[in-house]
């Protein structure tokens, strides 16, 4: 799959593609569907596949301080593109300069005279363009002067999620700062992902027999509520199944909101600097400040104990 980063990395005599646009954090089922039917349109026409999405998020350049938590850097949603047959993702940098755009320059700079779109792929909401005055009924309307045609998909997935609510990229950030992880991976399809580099913490995790992987994690990367989970630490490919610790670590009145994953029956791992992904399956507890370092190794103990059930029960399903 091709990755490019800015228009002027599409190469010349690219010809005509199915595209489809937008910020697609997650990659959740909904964008999928989006997605998934770029790539079937895109394979029937004999054309690629191309998803356009942005760099940094447009809040973040609209109204700066306001970007969301990502639910997935980029890297990673190229990654789920690639899994769903996409041919090429264009990320583009989203400057305020950018953001001026019209959305009929839009459409001429980026899907006439760059993509060559023959068709356009989105869902009813789209909005493009300088104050997002562009929609997919003006996409449609700009269709025939540019020879491209409009498909609209509907993305709305619901289930038990969020009690019915359609399934979005919001929907899936409330929950999974409300610790509900479960709930977060019925809407993204997969346990929710967070990655960074491995970095030397107070180490006490070691000091108690249960030596913790202390996750550096990405700029803006959306974390869960504090407390335990049963999820998988991810080590060049290999997933390794984990009990994992998000908070400030209370009991030795830390300051400093952490994600560390102990690897469950693993001995002698060095990871420093190592970059890692972790995997949230399961609730397990809230955070607790015990009453002594022992009733605290008791619990970590009980917390490894339910996170090897949990992820075991999973695999078996």
């Amino acid at each position: 799959m091709h990755c490019w980063r800015g228009l002027e990395d599409i190469p010349e005599g690219w010809g005509r593609s199915v595209v489809t646009i937008g910020s697609y954090d997650g990659v959740h089922r909904g964008h999928q569907l989006i997605i998934g039917r770029a790539v079937e349109r895109a394979r029937e026409l004999g054309v690629p596949s191309v998803v356009v999405t942005f760099d940094p998020h447009p809040s973040e350049v609209v109204r700066p301080g306001t970007h969301p938590p990502l639910l997935a850097p980029h890297d990673r949603r190229a990654e789920l593109m690639a899994g769903l047959g996409v041919d090429a993702v264009l990320i583009l940098p989203f400057t305020a300069a950018f953001s001026q755009l019209s959305p009929a320059d839009f459409i001429t700079r980026v899907l006439v005279d760059k993509l060559h779109a023959k068709l356009v792929i989105e869902g009813p909401n789209f909005r493009f363009g300088h104050r997002a005055a562009g929609n997919v009924t003006f996409l449609a309307e700009l269709g025939p002067t540019y020879d491209y045609e409009t498909e609209v998909i509907d993305l709305y997935v619901s289930g038990d999620a969020g009690g019915g609510e359609p399934f979005s990229s919001t929907l899936t950030r409330r929950l999974i700062a409300e610790g509900d992880v479960a709930g977060a991976a019925e809407i993204l399809g997969r346990p929710h992902r967070v990655e960074g580099v491995v970095v030397r913490g107070a180490q006490r995790g070691r000091e108690l027999g249960f030596p913790t992987a202390n996750v550096e994690t990405l700029p803006h990367t959306a974390i869960p509520a504090d407390g335990v989970y049963a999820g998988w630490l991810t080590v060049d490919g290999e997933a390794m199944p984990a009990a994992i610790s998000v908070g400030t670590n209370p009991q030795f009145d830390g300051v400093e909101r952490t994600v560390e994953a102990y690897a469950i029956d693993r001995v002698g791992l060095d990871l420093y600097g190592l970059h890692v992904a972790v995997d949230f399956l399961a609730y397990v507890r809230g955070m607790l400040k015990f009453e002594s370092i022992d009733d605290l190794i008791v619990a970590m103990a009980d917390d490894v104990k339910r996170s090897g059930e949990l992820i075991a029960a999973y695999e078996r399903a």
